[in-house]
């Protein structure tokens, strides 16, 4: 399965297209009840202020040594490696740094991310976001088929394991327990 966008190239070929882009489509949308309405920014603005032999002076970029370890693809490392050597040169600055709770990071991810899912997902219901099936019966019934037809097979499973993680049998041993993992990571 291919989407349109997988077949129409990328959206941007530069950090000042991708700049562009944001300027046009960022702000304040009073459909959207998780839009923050604040005034405007220009990123556009640390593009055109950096333009230079050194560009990325003064960035300092930590580098995990956890994610440097065995178990590393060859080709990946060499290609990190290249990206870092390039931040360099164009004036960054490279620290090692350390995530010793790192190791729990995908555990962490797999209660939080279908928790969040299902809890941003509850309101795509077809009443007023997301797919409305084309025939139903009654409001229940539009519901559910708006859901089956509306939802992948993947986005179903993640709302399941989210509603379960979040249930209130669940929540604290493993949401809450997900939450303090996150915290210990950051």
């Amino acid at each position: 399965f291919a989407s349109s966008l997988d077949q129409a190239g990328p959206m941007a070929r530069t950090a000042e297209d991708c700049g562009l882009m944001l300027n046009a489509m960022a702000g304040f949308d009073e459909k959207d009840s998780t839009s923050l309405e604040r005034a405007a920014e220009d990123y556009l603005r640390e593009i055109a202020a950096n333009v230079g032999e050194k560009p990325l002076s003064g960035l300092k970029i930590g580098l995990p040594k956890e994610f440097f370890g065995e178990g590393c693809d060859a080709g990946v490392m060499a290609c990190v490696q290249d990206a870092i050597a390039e931040y360099r040169k164009l004036g960054a600055e490279t620290v090692e740094v350390s995530l010793p709770n790192m190791q729990h990071g995908v555990a962490a991810y797999y209660v939080i991310a279908p928790a969040e899912a299902s809890s941003n997902l509850s309101r795509f219901d077809g009443v007023r976001y997301g797919y409305r099936a084309p025939e139903y019966g009654d409001l229940a019934d539009m519901y559910q088929k708006s859901r089956a037809q509306g939802f992948g097979a993947e986005v179903k499973r993640r709302i399941l394991i989210g509603t379960y993680v979040l249930s209130h049998g669940y929540y604290d041993a493993y949401y809450l327990q997900a939450q303090r993992i996150r915290r210990l990571i950051a």
